[in-house]
């Protein structure tokens, strides 16, 4: 018994692991991948800008980069947390600056996102009726558990559609 445990222990940590950046949408929990996430930081002014998406709240400044600010609730149409009022709505937020190959992007979230290493063997496939269901939208790499969590985990690359990131690019 003791052998086993003890290769069990050693599996484990041979096991590669995944780093997540943790945050909540709603009452959900979701990931991103570490190495997606350029830095975190406390959401700045944003102005809104003309003939964007609704969920792109507008442009910030952040260190220097002119960025385009997303809502993610809005995004997937997640409802806020009740306790949010909308005077105060990105207020005490915080902001994931993401870095694609041609496009710089900020993601507002409102507690300050957690990091959290997890096996990749506990993530799990999105279930096939879930992205049957978004056949345009196969940006959940899958489902994370972990101490009764589940987090969801999102490939930020693929939440905006290709139109969308050219409109991205015009803005910023």
């Amino acid at each position: 018994m003791e052998l086993e445990e003890r290769r069990e222990k050693r599996d484990r940590k041979m096991e590669p692991m995944v780093h997540l950046i943790v945050f909540k949408l709603g009452s959900e929990e979701y990931g991103i991948r570490i190495e997606q996430v350029k830095e975190v930081t406390v959401t700045p002014e944003i102005t809104r800008m003309p003939k964007t998406p609704k969920f792109i709240k507008g442009i910030a400044n952040i260190r220097g980069d002119i960025i385009a600010i997303m809502d993610l609730e809005e995004r997937f149409n997640v409802a806020p947390p009740a306790d949010v009022n909308n005077l105060n709505y990105y207020k005490n937020t915080f902001t994931l600056a993401l870095e694609a190959s041609d496009y710089t992007m900020g993601l507002i979230v409102r507690e300050m996102p957690q990091s959290l290493t997890i096996p990749v063997s506990q993530i799990d496939k999105t279930p096939a009726f879930i992205q049957d269901l978004n056949i345009n939208e196969n940006f959940i790499e899958g489902i994370g558990k972990i101490n009764g969590r589940l987090i969801i985990v999102l490939d930020i690359l693929r939440i905006l559609t290709s139109d969308e990131v050219q409109q991205l690019k015009m803005s910023s």
